[in-house]
């Protein structure tokens, strides 16, 4: 029996992904779960495993190849048909199905939650799904279905728990949603379209997300040869996807920029002071993670800016966790890790932890959850240069804090000049959601804050 193997849906609204890897050929014999190539999305590399065990007859897919979500990536011959024993989908007592990412409780794991994204706010996939008839003629072909995820049987709607739980507290009916991801599976996305479908065009706080849908096709360009010779290099798909999304970020968020400078001559005494202690407990204590919990304190303060806007549904939609999303400069382009629960740990811990997710991002190793969930944005730009920035929001986040380089500058305190060291920083939000004096008011607290060292947030249970 000839089973198909389609690239799955490694995450919500990711659509295609570059193929970095091929690790079997024609005629070769594989394993259930055996990895088949390795592919790279806009947020992560994964590896195709092999749905069931068989000879390779088609590998269809190429290093270097973009390939679709749902695309027919291999076949392989399972032989003695136990391939059809392994089910596309697991299903609960009652029938319905349930969602590969799901644990045994039920609750849904954290690579099935995607808010909004973070970094990410790309479009659903438009794939679509065979019906009945198809999948009886597939079978009579002696072909088995493609290995997905299959629409839920006896009605069942195909989503995850975080997916009902949005449409139930936007009062959306999830049966009236039109799933766009394989199988019919309905998306947090297709909830949120749905929603601004269904609503009155005369809603003053209707989204603008069908702007961005519909985003001004890009110029024409000239032949720029007539002036001289040229190369073309393919966008990488981190660059695509980040162009995307800051540019529908950018028509559909009326941005405000407000900046300000901290006086962290003590603060920056205060991290050479204890660096050592840092290292000695497997961290490396910087500004940025001093600056993740000095923003974490003024998120829990000031909450709007811990918020997303629901312009559909009117809302605001307040998160009683702190996840704090880090930019990190790869030579794949722009990655931005999550730090979690950043009110809970120390200082050293942070560090630690940001440190490590540096490093897998650097390596090709971050998995696609570990950049999902984001509450707020940091991106420090500090080590590179300038002297400040207008960072752009990274929807459904609503605000993001630029760090520009510090410089020492001479400052009039009691009738002197004397040098002191500052740290410029700019403040860009969603002025739908938040106001000039909440945002002065809100960088104004962070400046504050990190004028005074910070002893009592160092260290943490563990650290000793």
């Amino acid at each position: 029996m000839i089973q198909e193997v389609t690239l799955p849906e490694v995450s919500e609204n990711v659509e295609s992904a570059v193929v970095i890897q091929v690790m079997v050929s024609k005629g070769d014999q594989v394993i259930a779960d055996q990895p088949l190539l390795e592919i790279e999305t806009d947020k992560a590399t994964a590896e195709v495993p092999a749905p069931a065990a068989g000879t390779v007859t088609e590998m269809l897919a190429a290093e270097g190849d973009e390939v679709k979500v749902g695309a027919v990536i291999a076949r392989i011959d399972t032989a003695d048909d136990t391939a059809e024993q392994i089910p596309d989908a697991a299903t609960d007592d009652g029938g319905e199905a349930t969602d590969s990412t799901d644990g045994a409780g039920g609750e849904e794991s954290t690579a099935g939650d995607r808010s909004r994204s973070e970094v990410e706010s790309s479009s659903p996939q438009e794939s679509g799904t065979g019906t009945q008839d198809d999948s009886e003629s597939v079978s009579e072909r002696g072909v088995e279905e493609p290995h997905r995820i299959p629409p839920a049987a006896g009605g069942a709607v195909p989503a995850s728990p975080s997916t009902r739980r949005l449409a139930r507290e936007i009062g959306v009916a999830i049966t009236e949603v039109k799933g766009s991801g394989p199988g019919g599976r309905i998306s947090s996305d297709d909830v949120k379209r749905h929603s601004r479908e269904s609503r009155s065009a005369s809603d003053g706080f209707e989204s603008q997300g069908g702007t961005a849908a519909g985003v001004a096709s890009a110029l024409a360009l000239p032949d720029f040869s007539r002036w001289g010779a040229t190369r073309r290099e393919k966008l990488g798909s981190v660059r695509r996807v980040t162009g995307r999304n800051t540019q529908a970020a950018w028509q559909t968020i009326p941005h405000v920029t407000q900046f300000d400078e901290a006086d962290v001559t003590m603060l920056e005494e205060f991290r050479q002071k204890y660096a050592r202690r840092a290292e000695k407990a497997g961290a490396r204590l910087t500004v940025t993670a001093i600056l993740i919990k000095v923003v974490a304190r003024a998120l829990q303060r000031f909450p709007r800016f811990n918020a997303s806007l629901d312009a559909a549904a009117g809302e605001i939609v307040y998160k009683d966790y702190v996840h704090i999303s880090v930019a990190a400069d790869t030579d794949r382009g722009l990655l931005v890790p999550v730090v979690r629960d950043v009110n809970t740990k120390s200082i050293i811990t942070l560090s630690r932890e940001l440190g490590e997710l540096a490093q897998r991002a650097r390596d090709r190793k971050i998995k696609a959850e570990e950049m999902e969930g984001g509450t707020f944005t940091i991106s420090n730009l500090g080590g590179i240069g300038g002297t400040g920035f207008t960072p752009v929001v990274f929807a459904p986040q609503v605000a993001i804090l630029g760090v520009a380089r510090s410089q020492t500058k001479p400052v009039w305190q009691n009738g002197e000049f004397v040098p002191r060291l500052l740290l410029p920083l700019s403040l860009s939000y969603d002025h739908r959601a938040i106001d000039g004096a909440d945002g002065a008011r809100f960088l104004r607290w962070i400046c504050d804050a990190l004028e005074q060292p910070l002893f009592m947030d160092l260290e943490g249970e563990g650290d000793e």
